[in-house]
């Protein structure tokens, strides 16, 4: 008995002896932007505070690329401040409430070790609350190894290549999701009501140099 197929982009048919006809409908994969609204932002550099913003980080326009990059050995943002050194692009979009999500492709190149590559932050806390809700870790393991913070592994091998990386945050529920390259990596919760903005670029808690860069850099709310 012979079975002739035919298959479209969401449909596939069986005809069996010109008898019978199957259809097997498979449903095309939802975006985690679906129903989600593209908004502007801004933002400011933080970096060295003795260095000029230039010898740190740089934006290509024909690309729409921002690379930032920090040695272990450099000065905090702030003149006698205990924080490790940085250059990140720190959002001028803050939020307590609402649906909120980023997006962008990220490249780390290898050696990075000890970078926090992207971060809720929690700006205006209850006492004694931490100061982050969230933060994306990249080690120099394994090809490059992606964290949530310095715990569960998300992703090995992400050095020397782009990848799509979205942070969603519910302030509502409570809710924190991690989507790779479109697909669910993580779900956890945040650290109870704030004011928070978005990072990113790297926060180096580790030894040597650290880079990331980041493409076509997206601002959703639902």
């Amino acid at each position: 008995m012979s079975v002739a197929r035919l298959i479209s982009a969401t449909t596939a048919v069986a005809i069996t002896a010109g008898l019978t006809i199957v259809a097997l409908q498979v449903p095309a994969s939802a975006s985690p932007t679906t129903g989600w609204t593209q908004t502007s932002f801004t933002y400011n550099i933080q970096k060295p505070w003795n260095l000029s913003q230039s010898r740190r980080y740089r934006f290509d326009q024909a690309t729409n690329t921002h690379t930032t990059w920090v040695n272990s050995t450099d000065e905090p943002m702030s003149e006698g401040s205990a924080t490790d050194p940085r250059t990140e692009l720190r959002w001028l979009r803050e939020y307590s409430s609402g649906q909120h999500m980023w997006d962008a492709d990220v490249y780390v190149p290898a050696g990075t070790n000890g970078a926090t590559v992207m971060q809720v932050l929690r700006v205006k806390r209850p006492s004694g609350t931490p100061a982050t809700d969230f933060m994306l870790n990249v080690y120099n393991t394994n090809g490059g190894t992606l964290r949530y913070y310095d715990k569960t592994v998300l992703r090995t091998g992400v050095y020397d290549r782009w990848f799509n990386v979205k942070v969603a945050h519910n302030a509502g529920t409570g809710k924190i999701q991690l989507y790779l390259d479109d697909q669910l990596a993580l779900t956890v919760d945040d650290r109870g009501p704030a004011t928070r903005h978005f990072k990113n670029g790297v926060y180096h808690h580790g030894s040597g140099r650290a880079e990331s860069r980041f493409r076509d850099i997206h601002y959703w709310r639902r």
